[in-house]
């Protein structure tokens, strides 16, 4: 079933990109195929007006939709009606859709001004084959969100730095009469119930994928399945209080705004999230790197990076506009006091622009902010998370074995098992 939605993705968007080829009238007419929501896409638009004034013929559009239809979209429509000259994607998508010539490679100019002016690890995730694929814009990653008020009325005096803190944490949060949960897990999104489990599988001594082999038997994985039924078996967390919804927000989201999760691991590009759901009560809300596990040595979390790539089914023309608006929304020119247009706009949801001249730009503000602090302490140390051939659908097995844990379907052991053998079977497959 599995193989099937992927061969489908292929050939419907395929199909969808080559309809925007033949949907676009002007070389100068391209469109941008977004997941931000409305706030977002009015400070693009701005950027946008910015760039029509200055290049006189050339139209950009913008479509948007949430997060959890990006991918969607992009198997079946292409990005509707118009195509999508550009999209926005999550870095662990491009192997496939390089594989599947779905995404133009970069021209050389591009290329070589990318590698200078990003770091080598965002550009890494960018490329496929030693080619650049896309301009990279965001850096996620991820930290323990706590709030304040409930740690005071629990008695805890300072955010857990160990896994044994964590435990002993979330049983003193944990308040059934409440309705109150220590530690909040996330169901019903691949990201949001893969990142949190890697990065603490990171963060005691382990990884998802070592030279694209997976190596969740390892005993770091052992214990960090084990530490998840910890979680669900003593009622730390609570799966009906788990739920995201398209925009990744619902449930989950709702019941730490309204004070009823004590703890989440979350990315930082939730910040403005958490401002507009809370009001003044976002001052209750900090931040830590992750708690170390029995087998770690360090606090890590995963990262990952989002970019913009440039439909290969586009004319030429079409193609050449497009990696235009592309180098100048991304440029230290185009934005406010040095940064870029992207910076801004990034810098706007509380997510980590990557270009090294927009991190300089805003590195008072960074070094300065408490809610991003804890996500600023442990980038040193984060480790990517793996892009390989198949990358998203091992994301989403292995949330489909997480989810079954959350939900007493499976034990950890059983859990553990699922993962790596489901894993061997799909990075083999995807890799012939």
């Amino acid at each position: 079933m599995v193989v099937n939605l992927r061969n489908g993705w292929r050939f419907a968007f395929a199909a969808t990109l080559m309809m925007s080829s033949a949907a676009v009238s002007q070389a100068a007419e391209i469109s941008f195929l977004t997941h931000w929501g409305p706030d977002t896409v009015a400070l693009l638009d701005a950027a946008i007006e910015k760039y029509e004034a200055a290049n006189p013929g050339d139209t950009v559009t913008v479509r948007a939709v949430p997060f959890g239809d990006l991918l969607t979209t992009l198997r079946t429509s292409g990005g509707g009606a118009g195509g999508a000259t550009i999209a926005g994607i999550y870095d662990a998508w491009l192997p496939d859709l390089a594989r599947d010539k779905l995404v133009s490679p970069a021209g050389d100019d591009i290329a070589a001004d990318t590698k200078a002016n990003w770091p080598a690890g965002v550009v890494s995730a960018a490329s496929v084959g030693g080619s650049l694929y896309g301009i990279p814009n965001e850096i996620d990653v991820y930290a323990l969100n706590y709030n304040k008020r409930l740690f005071d009325e629990a008695g805890i005096t300072a955010p857990p730095a160990t896994w044994e803190e964590f435990l002993a944490a979330a049983e003193k949060l944990t308040d059934k009469s409440k309705g109150q949960q220590g530690f909040g897990l996330i169901n019903s999104w691949a990201a949001g119930v893969l990142h949190p489990f890697a990065s603490l599988l990171v963060s005691n001594g382990g990884d998802l994928i070592v030279d694209g082999k997976p190596v969740l038997d390892s005993e770091a994985a052992k214990q960090t399945f084990d530490l998840y039924e910890k979680l669900i078996t003593s009622g730390y967390s609570d799966p009906a209080m788990a739920t995201a919804d398209a925009n990744t927000t619902g449930p989950f989201l709702d019941n730490f705004v309204s004070g009823k999760t004590g703890m989440i691991i979350m990315a930082n590009w939730w910040e403005s999230a958490l401002k507009a759901g809370m009001g003044d009560a976002f001052a209750d809300i900090a931040t830590a790197p992750i708690p170390v596990g029995p087998s770690g040595d360090t606090a890590r979390s995963i990262s990952y990076s989002w970019m913009t790539v440039v439909n290969a089914q586009a004319s030429a023309e079409e193609q050449e506009t497009a990696w235009k608006f592309l180098s100048w929304l991304n440029g230290p020119d185009s934005g406010e006091n040095g940064a870029s247009a992207m910076g801004d706009i990034l810098m706007s949801m509380g997510i980590l622009p990557s270009r090294t001249s927009d991190v300089t730009a805003f590195g008072d503000r960074l070094a300065s902010d408490p809610f991003l602090s804890g996500y600023t302490e442990t980038l040193a140390d984060a480790k990517p998370f793996p892009v390989v051939l198949g990358g998203q659908e091992f994301s989403e097995a292995l949330q489909q074995t997480l989810e079954a844990m959350q939900f007493g379907q499976l034990t950890a052991a059983e859990a553990q098992a699922n993962a790596q053998s489901d894993a061997t079977e799909i990075l083999a497959r995807n890799a012939q």
